[in-house]
């Protein structure tokens, strides 16, 4: 048992539930006792379905993460191995495509003084590349409107400000090129949030996916073409909280129980954007999933079956995000067509977070990815020929009295003279435990 009892986060539940200080004692009491070490069986990661059970559980592993998988997801431990992904012999390369992914961009303190510093140190990674992606997660509003929603204490409502919002969407002159916004946080400020925040994103020149506007665009990907490589986007969030959408507009999200604690994941909206993507001739389909239990390194068997059915149904790259914490990049050898592997990010992390600076939650993960399309005994393919995961970790400092905040490289610093903080250390073993074979600091 550990001598040291994790910190828990602040609760903004003490503003308005009644038993916030029971979950509190509850959670303090299973810390003491290492009460949770592999992922609690039927537990909540949808808002909506929360019980008393889950709210203890969910602040437990706040402060102390869960890092070992169900017994039956173990096996995904043995597809980590970023060895087998080469391109098949006798392709020839017609043309290529370089991404760059992130994870959750979320409000967090020190970003309004933050721009063009926040990426400075990965955009190599990010912002030179031919084609950039991250999940958005915070909605645009004015400054009055964010402060009075932040609330004097850490609100679970997630949005920001104008000066924020660049910060986390560009770098200098250059800008995400694709940002998931269908996620648990998308109506936090109502739809007026999303509009706004969609807006700005089309004024910027930047693609939304995952929230179409019109009712006609529902079930139906996201896509567009690069460098002669015809990508089609397909999404969906597990949940939008407690959050009631109008009839009429709900068509605004693609929502789907995807880890329910109820029911087996539904697939079946993102296999017909699959479909559509398909019909409209897409050389290579990307799966931007919000799903996951928060705080848990491994993903749950279920969500190991649907990401493997999903790639069968089509998808060659799933990007997972909303876990808060990194998780596995599995290297899928597909049954559709043995000569292609998916990769499979189940949780990139969260790039920006104001929560909580634990290590756990500082940690998240960049991908460096290469698309080569070209022809194999006389078809047209497009395969990953490189995936490589770099872990990253905010770091917050202060700069003539005002708060700023940098993306690390986890490798600069576990690789620099003199001796390693233990922050430092414990996202190293982070890293290597999640990823296995596919690091490589």
């Amino acid at each position: 048992m550990s001598s040291i009892v994790p910190q828990l986060p602040v609760s903004p539940y003490k503003f308005y539930r009644p038993d916030a200080r029971l979950i509190e004692i509850a959670a303090r009491g299973a810390l003491l006792l290492d009460y949770w070490d592999v992922p609690l069986a039927d537990a909540a990661t949808d808002g909506a379905e929360f019980g008393f059970r889950d709210e203890v559980y969910w602040f437990y592993k706040s402060a102390r993460p869960i890092t070992k998988p169900e017994r039956g997801a173990a096996d995904l431990l043995e597809r980590r191995d970023s060895s087998v992904l080469r391109l098949p012999s006798g392709f020839a390369t017609e043309c290529m495509l370089s991404m760059g992914v992130a994870g959750d961009l979320i409000q967090a303190e020190g970003l309004d003084r933050s721009k063009n510093v926040l990426f400075s140190n990965v955009a190599d990674v990010l912002f030179e590349k031919d084609l950039s992606f991250a999940n958005y997660e915070s909605v645009v509003a004015k400054d009055d409107v964010v402060n009075k929603a932040l609330g004097d204490g850490r609100s679970f409502t997630m949005c920001c400000t104008k000066e924020q919002y660049l910060t986390l969407t560009r770098h200098r002159d250059k800008h995400f090129t694709v940002l998931n916004t269908a996620n648990n946080h998308t109506f936090d400020l109502d739809l007026a949030g999303l509009e706004t925040t969609q807006k700005l994103l089309e004024q910027d020149g930047i693609v939304n996916t995952g929230t179409p506007q019109h009712a006609d665009e529902h079930g139906r990907g996201t896509i567009l073409t690069i460098k002669g490589i015809k990508i089609g986007f397909v999404s969906a969030a597990f949940g939008i909280r407690k959050f009631q959408l109008p009839p009429d507009e709900r068509h605004r999200i693609h929502v789907a129980k995807l880890c329910s604690k109820h029911v087996a994941p539904e697939l079946e909206l993102l296999k017909r954007q699959i479909a559509d993507c398909k019909m409209r001739g897409c050389d290579f389909i990307v799966g931007s999933l919000h799903w996951g239990w928060e705080f848990e390194f491994f993903p749950r068997e279920s969500q190991i079956e649907a990401a493997h059915a999903l790639v069968e149904a089509g998808v060659d790259l799933i990007l997972g995000h909303h876990p808060h914490v990194i998780q596995p990049l599995e290297f899928y050898r597909t049954k559709r067509d043995p000569n292609r592997i998916a990769v499979i990010a189940y949780s990139l992390g969260s790039t920006t977070f104001g929560w909580f600076t634990a290590p756990h939650m500082m940690l998240s993960l960049l991908l460096d990815l290469e698309l080569s399309k070209g022809l194999l005994e006389g078809a047209r393919r497009t395969y990953i020929s490189v995936a490589k995961p770099i872990p990253v970790f905010r770091h917050p400092f202060m700069q003539n009295g005002k708060l700023l905040m940098r993306l690390q490289k986890l490798a600069d610093h576990v690789a620099a003279r003199g001796r390693i903080p233990p922050s430092v250390q414990k996202m190293e073993e982070y890293a290597k435990l999640v990823l296995g074979n596919s690091y490589a600091p």
